[in-house]
């Protein structure tokens, strides 16, 4: 581990690292100890039970946070010309198909959420060596691949987001701001839990929920005590 920066060592003065609190009490604590510039995110990240290695322990799946993330996402929708009205009517930042398929191949990756058709798949297909390793291909479990553009952006933008468990087992995602409510930020995480809690594999076995951590941008994590989480 690396030399604790000023920063570090007083915000880490300002909680117990060893202590667990409940989702109420961590964004209280967040609140303090966050202390960079910029409004910082508020990500949370859920240890699971699971082995990704086997196929039907995977768990992947998406969750609309009921007061967003706080972020701008910029969103590509690379559909057919008679979908473009519909998509830029939704707020799509970018539309077209063939010009960002060219410029995607030449290195760029400007964009968050990219939301394609069924129709165009075996055109956008060939984009997955650039788009894979950034985790912005578009794949239908998540909603992106959707004959429905129109819907999918008007989802992205209120705050619908992916995920999926990494190759360690844990659940990493952003649940809201700093500057967010603490109610606000409660229920953001709590309905991300709730969607890991549908989504247990039959096969996982043992404790599936193993601990969830909450942190901002460069705090220290702060440890949640699964025992105050409704439905855990």
């Amino acid at each position: 581990m690396g030399k604790l920066t000023k920063k570090q060592k007083e915000a880490l003065s300002k909680f117990d690292a060893n202590q667990a609190y409940s989702l109420e009490q961590a964004a209280d604590v967040l609140k303090t100890i966050s202390y960079t510039k910029f409004d910082s995110s508020v990500d949370i990240d859920v240890r699971l039970g699971v082995d990704p290695r086997k196929a039907d322990q995977m768990v992947r799946g998406v969750v609309t946070l009921p007061h967003g993330t706080g972020k701008e996402v910029r969103v590509l929708v690379l559909c057919t010309p008679d979908k473009e009205a519909e998509a830029k009517e939704a707020g799509a930042d970018y539309v077209g198909l063939d010009e960002y398929i060219q410029k995607i191949e030449q290195g760029w990756t400007d964009i968050d959420v990219i939301i394609t058709m069924p129709s165009v798949m075996a055109k956008v297909g060939r984009l997955g060596k650039v788009l894979g390793p950034r985790g912005l291909m578009p794949n239908p479990k998540s909603g992106t691949v959707t004959p429905d553009v129109a819907k999918a952006v008007k989802e992205v933008k209120a705050g619908k987001i992916d995920f999926k468990v990494d190759k360690t087992g844990i659940i990493h995602t952003s649940v809201g701001k700093v500057s967010f409510g603490n109610e606000q930020l409660v229920q953001n995480a709590q309905e991300v839990i709730n969607t890991l809690v549908r989504l247990k594999p039959s096969s996982a076995k043992g404790t599936y929920v193993k601990s969830i951590h909450l942190s901002s941008t460069m705090s220290p994590g702060v440890t949640i005590d699964k025992n105050t989480i409704p439905g855990l």
